[in-house]
């Protein structure tokens, strides 16, 4: 069992957690059946040496296996290199969790290759991502139970991604109200590489320095080992922590969190969700210390900021504005930034060929989703963005309409508009931005 301070007494499993300025959060998220009272008291008041002993139990307990299968399928996901999908282990969940659990309690267990794939990033760029088992992923989702509250306690309120109660819109609202209350000059951060360049041996160093368990610091350090397979490539990585795995983005944020301290305890003032970051100062001299600052911390820790994409801009010049998180922050002004449209225009084109086959409404009702899906992120942006997107849609459902009767065209002329008029679409279900837009600030 894990070294507790005796002192401690029992509280709620609504104990508390100092995880933002706006006052106390409660540990609801954590896992009832694996963080008992007594250990959510440690947490709050401390463990003996600052250090967590004996977890490894907690990790291949049968309760924290069956909440980690849970996460595992509810998020569904492809199937790893034995192709063992998550309908196919469910359908015999009990054999494999206590296969699993034998094989952690053992030592035995030894995770499979990750399976690489390349999602789109933009014209011509990719974004690798590693596929790990169902069953690895079973196994890095009991690890991620069992550790997640012991770092999330340590975490600063700067830092926003894949933590518990915190999105991408906090981080905005928190990155806007600086940029408008006189932090105008900025440093915008971009972590080459990231994921795949933490290095292994000062990550496991951090881990240890919160967790005494020798078989659970050499269960991670097999993660980090994992084998990768790409195509008929097989390689084990030197350096990273496999992006898409469900053990990632905890590691990530605690191999960061250091930076968070000190540019913290700077002076200056930082919002990082994940490896994007904002560092917002007052005037140009600060922010130019604060990106010397950040160069020299991350040539000590192995890690590179990206040459052209780091750089100091200024909020209050038109020409220069702060991308961050898909928006673009100018003057005053919060616009969707070029590339995010983009990237909705391009997916939108690949369901609105003008020789896409099947009913208009079958169409519309595979569209809805990635604009209801868009709208819910960027709610916010300036109107005339929505606008201009659903006239987008609609030109491309008239060019499919006009392509089935044998006519040239791209759905430009305004015979089009009169033909397939804006309620035409609207009777087939089809969900328009401008109006989801003015029902919004009217809800307000």
């Amino acid at each position: 069992m894990q070294q507790v301070n005796e002192a401690a007494s029992t509280v709620p499993a609504t104990a508390k957690q100092e995880a933002d300025s706006s006052g106390p959060r409660a540990w609801t998220w954590v896992e009832a059946e694996v963080w008992t009272d007594r250990m959510l008291a440690a947490l709050e008041n401390g463990v003996t040496g600052g250090r967590w002993y004996s977890l490894m139990d907690k990790v291949y307990a049968p309760c924290t296996l069956e909440a980690a299968w849970k996460r595992v399928a509810a998020n569904r996901g492809a199937a790893g290199v034995d192709r063992v999908s998550v309908q196919r282990l469910a359908r015999q969940a009990q054999r494999y969790l206590a296969e699993l659990a034998q094989e952690l309690r053992d030592g035995s267990y030894r995770p499979d290759p990750v399976r690489r794939v390349s999602m789109p990033k933009g014209p011509g760029r990719t974004r690798p991502l590693g596929i790990a088992t169902v069953k690895d992923r079973i196994a890095q989702a009991a690890v991620k139970l069992v550790l997640e509250p012991i770092f999330e306690r340590e975490f600063l309120p700067c830092s926003f991604g894949f933590r518990p109660g915190r999105s991408s819109k906090d981080a905005l609202r928190e990155g806007e109200g600086l940029l408008k209350g006189g932090y105008g000059w900025v440093v915008d951060l971009d972590f080459e590489n990231y994921f795949d360049s933490i290095p292994k041996g000062p990550l496991l160093a951090q881990v240890a320095e919160r967790v005494s368990d020798g078989p659970l610091l050499q269960l991670i350090q097999r993660f980090l080992d994992q084998e990768i397979l790409d195509g008929v490539k097989r390689w084990t990585p030197i350096t990273g922590t496999a992006q898409g795995s469900v053990r990632s983005p905890v590691l990530a944020n605690l191999y960061l969190h250091p930076l968070d301290q000190l540019v913290s305890q700077a002076g200056y003032r930082i919002v990082r969700i994940a490896d994007d970051a904002l560092i917002l100062c007052q005037t140009q001299a600060e922010a130019e210390a604060a990106l010397a600052l950040v160069q020299a911390w991350t040539a000590r820790n192995g890690l590179q900021l990206h040459p052209d994409k780091t750089h100091i801009v200024h909020y209050g010049e038109p020409e220069q504005g702060v991308e961050f998180l898909g928006y673009r922050f100018t003057a005053g002004i919060r616009a969707v930034r070029p590339k995010s449209l983009m990237a909705l225009k391009e997916k939108l084109r690949q369901q609105t060929g003008r020789t896409r086959s099947g009913r208009l409404e079958d169409i519309i009702a595979e569209l809805n989703p990635i604009l209801r899906g868009w709208f819910g992120y960027f709610t916010h942006a300036r109107r005339s963005t929505f606008r201009a997107l659903d006239s987008f849609v609609r030109r491309r459902l008239r060019a499919i309409l006009r392509k089935r009767e044998k006519r040239p065209g791209f759905g430009h002329a305004p015979s089009d508009d009169r033909r397939w008029p804006n309620a035409f679409f609207a009777q087939r279900g089809l969900f328009t931005l401008h109006e989801a837009h003015v029902a919004a600030r009217q809800s307000r």
